[in-house]
């Protein structure tokens, strides 16, 4: 049996769902029905009847673990210490220069490049992660940027053009209410009217 992604356990988890499915598998040989395995090991129904199906399919050896699923790397462990050893050269030693930052789709058209592999960039991403490397988003700024224009910009002109904020106790998000009546008995339309009951 494999469940996906590893059904979220750890091997010792594995471990012990893998024995749960032998004990169901003695039990089904013995005659029990999958209601009485659910019952008897304390696993849902569905489990049972799937183990039940698996079994009667191809005997004991069919829920036998098989490991955690997922799809396997596609580079041999050759490869992944080889790209290991590319993606600590930089990006610029591989035709990046603009910053030196490693993304997802850099180092899924590195491994194209080289390895002649198809890689997704999730993919290249969780391998990058694997081999000890994080994935990095580059900062887009235009060449023609002047730091020292942005910064007096930020200083001088910013705090004109942000102006100030609402004052404190001004208005209300009722779209009903004018503003400024928010919240005081008495204020706004029908003021002094008994609320209608309906």
């Amino acid at each position: 049996m494999r469940y996906a992604d590893g059904g979220g356990m750890t091997a010792r988890e594995r471990a012990r769902r893998e024995a749960l499915r032998m004990r169901a598998a003695e039990l089904f040989a013995a005659g029990s029905t999958a209601p009485e395995v659910a019952e008897l090991l304390r696993v849902t129904p569905k489990s049972a009847y799937q183990w039940r199906r698996a079994w009667s399919a191809g005997g004991t050896a069919a829920l036998v673990s098989r490991g955690p699923g997922g799809q396997r790397c596609k580079l041999r462990p050759a490869l992944c210490e080889k790209l290991a050893a590319m993606l600590e050269q930089g990006p610029a030693a591989h035709g990046w220069d603009q910053d030196q930052v490693w993304t997802g789709a850099r180092v899924a058209t590195l491994i194209g490049r080289t390895f002649h592999i198809s890689y997704s960039v999730s993919g290249a991403t969780r391998l990058m992660r694997r081999l000890g490397f994080t994935p990095q988003i580059p900062a887009h700024r235009a060449a023609e940027r002047d730091e020292v224009a942005v910064a007096a910009w930020k200083e001088n002109t910013w705090p004109e053009v942000k102006g100030r904020g609402r004052p404190s106790g001004a208005g209300c998000a009722s779209r009903t209410r004018p503003a400024g009546t928010c919240g005081r008995p008495g204020d706004g339309p029908g003021a002094g009217a008994a609320a209608p009951r309906w």
